[in-house]
């Protein structure tokens, strides 16, 4: 599966109503954001291997609003979505196992 990225305008349609039908990850990030840049590539991974979740990433310099709205204080802070609401977060970096493990024990 491909990442996909999202912002303000279509945030809603492709996670909130998409995690209805399956579990979507949200990356929410930033250029400037170090601990991003180093979790980018694991989330990518795990975007590519597994076909169970959608992947989403959202920069929050460019979607302002939705970051705001589901309480985003730093980044990177990685929420799963399911039924349409958040069904946990966890704030900065972490090894593909430990993101893996996390999922699967929540969906």
């Amino acid at each position: 599966m491909a990442l996909k990225n999202a912002n303000d305008d279509d945030f809603d349609e492709k996670v909130v109503k998409t995690s209805k039908e399956k579990p979507v990850l949200v990356d929410f990030w930033a250029e400037w954001c170090m601990p991003c840049q180093q979790l980018k590539p694991t989330i990518e991974e795990i975007g590519k291997e597994r076909d169970d979740i959608d992947v989403v990433k959202v920069n929050i310099d460019v979607a302002e609003e939705k970051p705001q709205e589901y309480g985003v204080r730093s980044v990177p802070n990685v929420n799963l979505f399911v039924d349409g609401e958040v069904i946990d977060s966890f704030v900065g970096n972490r090894t593909k196992e430990d993101i893996n493990e996390w999922i699967d024990e929540r969906i």
